[in-house]
């Protein structure tokens, strides 16, 4: 219909405005707002009343709200409980907890449900509107708390009528006496934590692929993936999985250290800037050191062999290594925790092997002796196989020679000389087939070529130019330490590291520590962030990494 005709619904004759029809529908739709307007007014205002009639009735005062910044105010004597001590035993019991928020379940305005959390440990709580101490506003109050808030409270213990499956204390329930909130969390949060905290469900082509970092596996509900956890590290570490994660972390770290002093070594703290590139290879970062250039520390590895020429038969180490190698795998960080240590002996390198295999042995029944709850956390999201130390039917680690593992690899249909180098792909086939007939999960390789290993590596006294004194210790088919024997001969170091074309000058130090007399010595580094990765099957070193660093990754 062409604009401006007399029959249009918006105007009367051309430029005289609009219709009369339209005039007079403006005008009911003006007071039908009002008259909206008029009723949610008087309704705000009767919402209002009430809520200042409840709040001068409120006979919860002071029993809830938001607490000041702590700024040292004051410092109370009160006892402060964990939700992992609490109990169905402790039923009448009141206890007093600071912890999180973790979820909310209002079902009216007079009851309200909610489990709290504190580090690994969770616990129902409701809230319920009574005649003489806990009022309607005080169960609103609660109610509309925002998840991940620090909040404190007091509760009485009581005993479900049914075990709280939901929760890891399944045998009792918190009746809400007292709520402050300590620090209030935003109402919108990175992800909710709740879907992090999911099972995994293993991807069967993540796990085929070597190229694993930025995948994760499908969940049942929704899926958190690994970048977007790694973003947001810091809220991603509240999950009760992450707190027994790093509680094992620190339990490697604590069962390696105490192993080894008590054994008589001596910790020892090396530095990270160094001169030259440690391990003689193109893998360093440069930097920038006042008017000339450093490097960061490819290892500890000089400094030990200079502490064992020092007089120290016996050190070890626990810190960071820098790696600058381009790779973005499952297992490789560009900055990792490394454990290191290096021991003289008297007739055999198989004395230095031998105590370290006896060492990993206890790490491990260390971790399943006094980590019980961590280990059920973390099993309960990766439900990896138990890790078998032991071959089917022993109790000694399986131990083989180089070529020996060749050979295996060569019956089962892989092209290999005796000498070649074996790349991940067969070293993990490796793995499989080994399960497969021993049924363990950690073995060690011994005597590798000497083609295949750093300048420092002693030749072995059966064919030095074609094999070394050094091993590998593996787990589920993934090396986590390198080792051997190293060169204590200034003349044998010099020649070995002239054949390889390492440069001297930078190495200097080292070099002529050994003019001083050195011992025989041997040791190994092991990547504490892998060592977890495939004792806890997580399938992604940035998962055991507090905050992982590799070619793509430099925040947070």
């Amino acid at each position: 219909m062409p604009e401006g005709s007399e029959n249009s619904p918006t105007t009367g004759q051309e430029g005289e405005g609009p219709s009369k029809k339209e005039l007079k529908r403006r005008q009911k739709q003006a007071e039908k707002e009002a008259k909206k307007a008029e009723i949610a007014a008087r309704l705000a205002s009767e919402r209002q009343a009430r809520e200042d009639a409840d709040s001068q009735n409120d006979f919860s005062k002071g029993k809830y709200g938001s607490l000041p910044i702590n700024q040292g105010q004051e410092q109370s004597k009160s006892k402060w409980d964990k939700i992992e001590e609490i109990n169905g035993s402790r039923a009448g019991q009141k206890v007093q907890l600071c912890c999180r928020l973790h979820t909310l379940r209002p079902t009216s305005a007079k009851l309200c449900f909610c489990v709290l959390r504190s580090e690994f440990g969770t616990v129902q709580a409701v809230i319920a509107q009574n005649e003489n101490t806990i009022s309607k506003s005080m169960v609103k109050f609660v109610a509309s708390t925002n998840p991940e808030s620090l909040v404190r409270l007091t509760a009485t213990v009581s005993k479900p009528d049914v075990p709280i499956e939901s929760c890891t204390v399944k045998d009792a329930e918190l009746k809400i006496e007292t709520w402050f909130i300590v620090s209030n969390a935003p109402s919108r949060l990175p992800f909710q934590l709740e879907d992090a905290m999911r099972p995994h469900v293993e991807d069967e082509e993540q796990k085929a692929s070597e190229d694993a970092s930025d995948k994760d596996g499908a969940t049942q509900g929704p899926n958190v993936n690994l970048d977007t956890r790694l973003n947001n590290r810091v809220f991603e570490l509240r999950t009760p999985t992450n707190h027994a994660l790093f509680r094992l972390c620190s339990g490697v770290c604590r069962l390696f250290r105490d192993y080894l002093l008590d054994r008589d070594f001596v910790e020892i703290h090396s530095p990270k800037l160094i001169a030259a590139a440690s391990e003689g290879g193109a893998n360093v970062f440069k930097v920038q050191y006042f008017k000339g250039s450093a490097y960061l520390a490819q290892s500890p590895q000089l400094y030990k062999q200079m502490m064992i020429i020092s007089g120290f038969p016996r050190v070890f180490e626990v810190g960071p290594v820098f790696r600058a190698e381009n790779s973005n795998t499952h297992r490789h960080l560009t900055e990792f925790t490394g454990l290191d240590l290096e021991m003289a002996f008297n007739d055999h390198y198989h004395e230095v092997l031998d105590f370290i295999l006896e060492m990993f042995v206890n790490i491990f029944q260390g971790l399943e002796k006094n980590y019980s709850k961590e280990l059920a956390e973390v099993r309960r999201v990766w439900k990896v196989k138990e890790f078998q130390i032991f071959p089917n039917g022993k109790q000694e680690v399986l131990r083989m020679d180089y070529k020996d593992a060749i050979r295996i690899l060569n019956e089962n249909g892989v092209d290999l000389n005796e000498t070649d180098d074996i790349d991940t792909t067969n070293e993990r086939f490796l793995g499989t087939l080994i399960k497969k007939s021993h049924g363990c999960d950690f073995y060690v390789v011994d005597k590798f070529p000497l083609a295949v290993r750093p300048f420092y590596t002693m030749p072995s006294h059966a064919d030095p130019k074609k094999w070394s004194n050094s091993y590998d210790i593996f787990m589920r088919g993934e090396e986590i330490m390198s080792g051997a024997q190293r060169v204590h001969d200034h003349d044998l170091l010099v020649s070995r590291a002239t054949e390889l074309g390492v440069e001297l000058d930078g190495l200097r130090d080292y070099i002529d520590s050994f003019k001083l007399a050195a011992s025989p010595h041997a040791g190994g580094g092991i990547g504490l962030e892998r060592v977890l990765m495939l004792y806890l099957g997580t399938g992604n070193i940035r998962r055991t990494s507090l905050f992982p660093r590799d070619p793509q990754r430099l925040r947070p």
